[in-house]
Formats: structure tokens, C-alpha cells, sequence
């Protein structure tokens, strides 16, 4: 049985934060998204444009919310939440551009909504992910990155039993778990830290089970993990 918990370390720094999550077993992901996804994710670009009214880039509240959530916790020098560095792309005129269907579904989720998605190959784990606070020292090798890096004491990041899956919160994915065309069995995370996004939070992952099983011909489940029932069974 593999899990997915949210520990009280982290309900500890956000009382009210809710952590959305997508199920989706027996996904049909490919090399190449179909045009009907490639479409979506630009709509998605277009869409983004909705949550950057304010001249300046750092007072977007959807920037904002998470810039302070960030001060609550240990993170490497410039780690930013997943929202805000697609939106920085969208902002500066670089639209984010087409992976694989997996990836191109939840991304054009996150720039809809505006909230930070990622996903694992929860095939991949060893024993249960956790999120909490580390006591540092877990392993992880970022996306893009050659080199391993360890988590710092009182990090926040989702763990398990091999090391870090995800650093900084939400800042960034690992090499070990990441998906991929093979990926047959996926958790899409979608966290929220703004009480006020509820019932934004509860459309997005509609929407995510919604597509997924539309073009990726899986099966999904949705959960949300509160400070009163924080856990999960992912298989």
C-alpha cells in the first residue's frame, strides 16, 4: 500500500491550506499531445493574461498569496511557487509551450485557475510521500539539473523513503519520479494556501479528472487533504 500524507508539519504553518488531488490510473500518455490539448494549453496562455492586472508582477494577489507563504519555511535562494514561474513566462511573452498530454493537461489547468499543479509517477515511489518539513538531507535531482542536491533543515518538500520528490513546496520536480510517456499511474497535486480559492480549487480538479479521463483514457479519483483527514491511499 502507498500512501500519500500530509504531515502536521505543514498544516502546522498553513491551518487552512488545502491540498487538491487528482488519482489517475492506467493513463494512455504519448510522446505528443493531440491538437485538441495543444489547443487547450493555449487557451490556457491566453487565459492567464486574467490574473495579471497589477503593473507590477509581484503584486498580483495570485503572486503575492504565495510569496508569503514561502517567508514560512527554509527554501533555496530564489525557489518560487510552480504558479508563479508559468505565469512569469506568460507575462514576459513566452508561453508555455507543449511537453507531453499529461503535462500539457495540468498545465493549462494551473494557468486557468491560476493555482500551482504538478504530478508524479507514483509507480515510482518508495514507500509513502510525505510532505512536511525535512530535517535536510534528502537526495533529489531536479528537472533540467545535473547535479544532486540535498534538502535543507526545515524545508518544506514531498518526500519519501529514497529522498526528496519535490523541493521548495512546490518549487520544483525530480528526475526520479517525473513523468513520463511510459507513466501508467500518476497523483496530480494541486495545493492552495488562500481559503478564499476553495471553491476555485474544487472546479480546477474537476476539470483535471474531467481531461485526463477524456484524452489520457484513464480512470481518476479525487481527494482533498485537510488538517483533519491528511492522507490518501494512492494504490
Amino acid at each position: 500500500m502507498t500512501k500519500f500524507i500530509a504531515d502536521s508539519s505543514f498544516f502546522e504553518l498553513f491551518p487552512d491550506a488545502k491540498i487538491g488531488v487528482v488519482i489517475a490510473k492506467g493513463i494512455e500518455n504519448n510522446e505528443s499531445s493531440s491538437r485538441e490539448i495543444k489547443d487547450m494549453l493555449n487557451e490556457a496562455n491566453e487565459k492567464a493574461y486574467d490574473y495579471l492586472t497589477e503593473p507590477v508582477f509581484s503584486e498580483n494577489k495570485v503572486i503575492k498569496v504565495w510569496r508569503d507563504a514561502f517567508k514560512k519555511f527554509k527554501t533555496k535562494k530564489g525557489a518560487r511557487c510552480a504558479i508563479e514561474a508559468l505565469l512569469k513566462r506568460v507575462d514576459k511573452g513566452n508561453p508555455v509551450g507543449s511537453i507531453n498530454p499529461l503535462v500539457d493537461i495540468y498545465n493549462a489547468i494551473s494557468l486557468t485557475y491560476a493555482l500551482p499543479v504538478g504530478s508524479e509517477d507514483f509507480d515510482k515511489f518508495d514507500g509513502d510521500m510525505v510532505l512536511k518539513i525535512t530535517e535536510g538531507g534528502d537526495k533529489f535531482q531536479a528537472l533540467g539539473d545535473d547535479d544532486e542536491s540535498e534538502t535543507y533543515p526545515g524545508e518544506l518538500a514531498y518526500v519519501d523513503n529514497a529522498g526528496a520528490i519535490c523541493r521548495c513546496f512546490n518549487w520544483r520536480d525530480g528526475v526520479r519520479t517525473m513523468i513520463t510517456e511510459d507513466t501508467k499511474n500518476a497523483v496530480v497535486i494541486m495545493e492552495s494556501v488562500d481559503p478564499e480559492r476553495d471553491e476555485d480549487q474544487k472546479e480546477a480538479l474537476n476539470a483535471m479528472a474531467e481531461n485526463l479521463e477524456k484524452y489520457l483514457n484513464c480512470q481518476t479519483e479525487i481527494k482533498i487533504l485537510t488538517k483533519d483527514d491528511s492522507e490518501v491511499t494512492l494504490k
